[in-house]
């Protein structure tokens, strides 16, 4: 398996393992499938300034992970949110603990040294749209839970919540250097 970052060419391959999860899932709050361009314009907003990296097995993409803003403001440039999705039958395999540890490896080169993520919950333990599987992913990450907004999405005519989970990537320091786009990294990097 090969861990790269993501171009626009690969929208087509990433909506793809997308699309199950929008039209069959709680996971994410999108009731309708992106239409391409769409999507693509989306990965080109987030190459701008944070990674997108995709796995894949023998030339085919089976899934991806990309991160974005915590917040608009200035203060939190240190902070970002972090989003995955794997194909259906790659689940349980490490692909997305790979993923995770090389975009957490790349974020902190950015001077990233918060990271988020925002997972759908549910009350009911039998529900057909969600299970706790993203949860315990990211707590044997080392993800601790850190809030949650309780009920606040509505799917598949039934209300879900979003535990927020948090990971502190590397010692803050006492004065940070400024946030590095994802884009001038293997610039600065060869500096």
């Amino acid at each position: 398996m090969k861990i790269r970052p993501a171009t626009v060419g690969d929208a087509e391959a990433i909506l793809a393992i997308y699309t199950p999860y929008v039209r069959n899932t709680a996971i994410t709050f999108e009731y309708d499938v992106p239409e391409a361009g769409a999507f693509r314009s989306r990965m080109e907003e987030t190459l701008k300034r944070y990674p997108y990296l995709v796995a894949e097995e023998e030339g085919r993409i089976v899934g991806y992970a990309y991160a974005g803003p915590f917040g608009k403001r200035a203060a939190y440039q240190h902070s970002a949110e972090m989003s995955i999705y794997l194909e259906g039958n790659c689940r349980q395999r490490g692909i997305g603990r790979q993923l995770y540890l090389e975009m957490e490896k790349r974020l902190l080169r950015q001077n990233v040294f918060n990271v988020y993520a925002g997972v759908t919950a549910s009350d009911r333990k039998d529900d057909a749209f969600v299970t706790d599987a993203s949860i315990r992913f990211h707590e044997r990450m080392g993800y601790t839970k850190v809030g949650e907004y309780r009920l606040c999405g509505y799917k598949f005519g039934q209300w879900y919540s979003v535990i927020w989970l948090g990971k502190t990537l590397g010692d803050r320091p006492e004065k940070p250097e400024p946030f590095i786009p994802f884009p001038a990294l293997e610039e600065y990097e060869e500096k």
